[in-house]
């Protein structure tokens, strides 16, 4: 009896842990929902000036509503990708917080770095992609037959084409956060990431392709370019972990016997 006892006593603690787990896992994600519904519902009250913001590129091109109710339907889609972005750093929060207690300690110093990282360089690729990409899309494909037809756009069209653009290049931009992960755990050092640049070349140009939802050739050209260019960006983030991991490990080197 005291043998099935214990069993069940070492059963329960087994499976008082996971229980936990799942209830924490459920309270965050639940208040990264919560946030993301907040953030939305702050972004609807502005999301006019959201849509003018995102029109801004198209300046010479006039925007129709083609269905009843289009537009509405529009900034709630808008209003929902803004406050997800806003969002976005407390949803990582809220992961890390979950994952923390079972990381190494090496693991937990890459956190802070790594995060901050990603954040500025998603918002960096959403700054390229407006700024930029859509731009140079909207001046090619608006040049090309405009002596042939007028252009006249719906703007649920126009704006899945910005907002997709802009997602895609955003997390296009988390690369040089990915190479510095590998790097710092020692998975892959910098001159073997360097030695497959023709691997990357060509990645970069098939990404460019399938990122960007136009088929005109120069956004392609600019976001592979991008790619590239964070892809040396990541290797020299890279290098600089190394020599500064090696020079730790020299400073903290016993000298020798014959010293």
């Amino acid at each position: 009896m005291e043998t099935n006892s214990n069993k069940i006593s070492i059963n329960e603690e087994l499976k008082m842990p996971l229980v936990g787990h799942l209830e924490e896992l459920r309270q965050r994600v639940l208040r990264s929902l919560i946030a993301i519904l907040v953030g939305t519902l702050i972004s609807f009250i502005f999301v006019k000036d959201l849509v003018q913001l995102l029109e801004a590129p198209a300046s010479s091109i006039r925007f129709l509503q083609l269905a009843p109710g289009e537009f509405l339907f529009v900034s709630i889609k808008v209003a929902g990708y803004s406050g997800l972005t806003l969002t976005l750093p407390y949803i990582i929060y809220q992961f890390l917080k979950f994952i923390f207690p079972g990381l190494t300690q090496k693991e937990k110093k890459l956190i802070a770095p790594a995060v901050t990282c990603s954040a500025i360089l998603f918002f960096v690729g959403l700054f390229f992609a407006l700024s930029v990409l859509i731009p140079a899309a909207l001046n090619f494909l608006v040049g090309y037959g405009s002596d042939v037809v007028e252009p006249l756009w719906s703007i649920e069209k126009y704006l899945d084409f910005v907002l997709l653009l802009m997602l895609s290049t955003g997390l296009a931009f988390q690369l040089p956060v990915l190479q510095f992960i590998l790097g710092a755990l020692g998975l892959v050092k910098w001159k073997q990431m360097l030695s497959g640049w023709r691997w990357v070349v060509m990645t970069a140009a098939i990404a460019g392709a399938v990122l960007t939802p136009s088929t005109d050739p120069i956004t392609m050209l600019l976001l592979a370019s991008a790619i590239s260019c964070l892809f040396l960006i990541g290797v020299g983030m890279v290098a600089i972990t190394e020599k500064f991991r090696e020079g730790t490990l020299s400073v903290v080197q016993p000298p020798s016997s014959g010293e």
